[in-house]
């Protein structure tokens, strides 16, 4: 069995040297074969400097340099492409994830299981900014995926390549790898891992994720219950639309007939439906745009990435 390890690599020059030494002790001896693939995800610092001096001397330690950021999701994405290893295991480079809980996620595989999630059970991180809207992030996730998982946003997990080949990801939806492998058939389980504090370098984390995180998982209930059948999704927004809009109309003639008021007499029931209208047609226009986009990347097989340089490929 062969293991490809996928880090992206964003900013991290002074936990790269770290990390190396890590999982070389984790790797020494290792039972299966392996191949490590780093993604520059447009890196502004040494990080690709000092990628470059370690591959030279290992031809296991494979190289792929993006033009610019595109994001996390886009760094697996294509690790996940190029990745020869019959299990794919994506970790962080920011030594927050532990090169040693490697094995035990591989131990799991070995039992039958297609995707072992770690959880940060212990997480060490800020209580407001990270821990808070994590939980929140999670319980909704699980809620609305109906795949029950207490730690989504953990990079560290294990995936049989099968189970996510064929897996296309946009904006920020490599935590939900998991769901989708799942409404597939996959066997999935979770393990705790070690987490540790970030020591060096700056978090790319920031608050702002969870509302992306809410925005993404409305897409991933869309496309997961209602992409081929988009009629009952918008079909059933029309229908209370229109209930609501009998409702209105019921009152403006209760008020015509029965209070003697004119229909102009207050711009209430207008507004009100004005601001309904515009909030429900900018929903729409995203949730039409993410199919199209869709359309535009896998109809022409493109990619949501530009890769500048490969080595030992």
């Amino acid at each position: 069995m062969k293991i490809s390890i996928i880090v992206p690599v964003f900013n991290e020059m002074e936990n790269i040297k770290i990390f190396f030494d890590e999982l070389d002790q984790v790797l020494e001896n290792f039972n299966h074969n392996y191949e490590i693939i780093f993604i520059n995800d447009g890196s502004t610092d040494n990080s690709w400097q000092v990628l470059q001096e370690r591959a030279k001397h290992n031809n296991k330690i494979k190289l792929i340099g993006f033009y610019k950021n595109f994001g996390q999701t886009a760094a697996i994405l294509a690790g996940v492409d190029h990745a020869q290893g019959d299990v794919i295991i994506p970790m962080d480079a920011d030594l927050q994830n532990d090169p040693a809980d490697i094995p035990k996620l591989l131990n799991k595989i070995a039992y039958g299981y297609d995707v072992v999630s770690g959880w940060r059970k212990n997480r060490q991180d800020k209580l407001l900014t990270r821990k808070i809207p994590s939980l929140i992030a999670n319980w909704l996730i699980s809620k609305i995926t109906k795949v029950q998982l207490h730690d989504y946003g953990c990079t560290l997990k294990a995936y049989k390549k099968e189970v996510i080949k064929d897996i296309k990801l946009y904006g920020e939806m490599h935590r939900f790898i998991p769901a989708y492998t799942a409404w597939h058939g996959a066997k999935i389980t979770e393990i705790e891992v070690n987490h540790r504090p970030r020591k060096y370098g700056q978090t790319k984390y920031t608050i702002s994720r969870t509302f992306k995180v809410i925005l993404d998982l409305i897409v991933v209930k869309f496309l997961s219950k209602y992409l081929d059948k988009p009629i009952h999704f918008f079909g059933k927004i029309g229908f209370w639309l229109l209930f609501f809009g009998f409702l209105s109309g019921c009152y403006t003639i209760y008020l015509k007939l029965f209070q003697a008021k004119p229909f102009i007499s207050t711009p209430m029931p207008l507004l009100t439906i004005v601001f309904i209208i515009i909030g429900i047609q900018f929903i729409l226009m995203g949730l039409l745009a993410e199919i199209l986009i869709r359309i535009y990347y896998e109809a022409n097989n493109k990619k949501t990435y530009l890769i500048k340089d490969k080595i030992n490929f």
